[in-house]
């Protein structure tokens, strides 16, 4: 299952411009982040919870920037 992660991506852009930027202040090198913003690596509960604090999501929004299915993945699955 693949996730869209395009609404994390907006917030990062919007937050530290770039990913690399956000990458630093996450202490994460950029090439893990870029791994597991493109579904290639599964985000964790821990990083999950310090990347919100970062980006100031609120709790009640974590589903919409962690967990939407990635939509071309999820209609191929059906057609299956």
């Amino acid at each position: 299952m693949e996730f869209d992660y395009s609404k994390l991506r907006g917030q990062i852009k919007e937050k530290f411009s770039t990913q690399e930027e956000f990458s630093k202040v996450l202490g994460m090198d950029k090439a893990t982040l870029s791994t597991k913003l493109n579904n290639k690596s599964e985000f964790s509960q821990y990083e999950m919870k310090v990347i919100t604090e970062k980006l100031e999501i609120p709790k009640n929004e974590i589903q919409l920037y962690f967990f939407t299915e990635n939509v071309e993945e999820a209609e191929q699955s059906e057609e299956e």
